[in-house]
């Protein structure tokens, strides 16, 4: 698997002027009473707290997502960082005319703030540890452990999660895989980094974390993965991993193997496609498998058999 290596953003700053932002997007770090309005105009006002100053930051131009489509530019946001000043020359966030009717939308993770807007569509603050570091250390930099505020407008059903485990390599290693689609299609983009994060605004990163590990009680950030082109699938390997080759970030000093990293359950967060919202599901542990065992090779041949469907060559291996 492709690994992503966590980069250091630059500092978000309030801007006269507007930006642009693609999916459930990063607007801002450790941001508390996170409050949300909306209007009939398609604009959403976020006004929260960072750094012991309060922000305003006017959201606007973008719902829902397009289907991966080469040569096409997936929708995105325009962000006006000084509440409404680069767009209106005003202090538009003072007077912004608008209401938060009560949120009504499918259930979603990490939901700080959510809306209905007079047209029926949702919007969704969401608040969450994205940036921790794989492999289940423990963040060792304020950076790694702030929480990232991200924003999403959309309408209809939200992108979904299918998954499944199995084993591989003769039944030696546990194999977590799914698919990941919105309104049918799959999720993917068309290129990655050395270290596997997306190079274009259709490609999603895919979030695992893992509970009662060997890293430790609780959960841990095992590693992240894009959902591959063209079919939406994933697939992960419970391995061990040398976390000082393949682009991982290590506390100093710790440099011995980590993992395999199997737990008594797992998450996923999946990045959301345009400026729809992020997702999660939570997924049972799997046991070892036992050769022996009737049920085990029968399980291992339906889930096998699930994960061929898909037609996803590249999550064959050690099958």
């Amino acid at each position: 698997m492709r690994r992503f290596l966590l980069l250091a953003l630059p500092a978000v700053v309030a801007l006269a002027v507007a930006g642009t932002a693609s999916a459930a997007q990063l607007v801002d770090r450790n941001a508390t009473g996170v409050h949300l309005a909306v209007n009939a105009k398609g604009e959403a006002l976020l006004t929260y707290r960072t750094g012991g100053a309060i922000k305003h930051v006017l959201v606007w131009g973008a719902i829902n997502a397009l289907a991966p489509s080469t040569g096409a530019k997936q929708v995105k946001f325009k962000l006006d960082y000084a509440g409404g000043w680069g767009k209106y020359r005003s202090l538009y966030w003072q007077h912004f005319g608008a209401s938060c009717a009560a949120y009504d939308g499918p259930s979603l993770p990490n939901v700080v703030a959510a809306c209905k807007a007079p047209d029926g569509s949702y919007w969704a603050a969401q608040s969450w540890p994205q940036p921790q570091p794989d492999l289940g250390f423990t963040p060792w930099t304020p950076a790694l452990s702030a929480n990232w505020l991200e924003v999403s407008h959309w309408s209809g059903p939200v992108a979904q999660l299918e998954t499944g485990m199995d084993w591989v390599y003769d039944g030696r290693f546990q194999d977590l895989f799914g698919r990941y689609t919105y309104q049918g299609n799959p999720v993917y983009g068309f290129g990655t980094t050395n270290y596997g994060a997306p190079t274009d605004g259709f490609g999603r990163l895919i979030y695992l974390d893992t509970f009662n590990s060997v890293y430790g009680q609780g959960w841990r950030r095992e590693n992240s993965f894009v959902s591959h082109n063209p079919t939406g699938a994933f697939c992960y390997g419970f391995y061990p991993f040398d976390p000082t080759k393949g682009g991982y970030i290590h506390p100093p000093g710790q440099t011995a193997m980590r993992g395999p990293g199997t737990g008594d359950q797992y998450r996923l967060f999946a990045e959301g496609p345009g400026v729809t919202p992020d997702v999660a599901t939570i997924v049972p542990g799997f046991h070892p498998f036992d050769a022996k065992n009737p049920q085990d090779v029968a399980l291992q041949a339906q889930q096998s058999a699930v994960l061929a469907s898909y037609g996803d060559k590249s999550c064959r291996a050690g099958h």
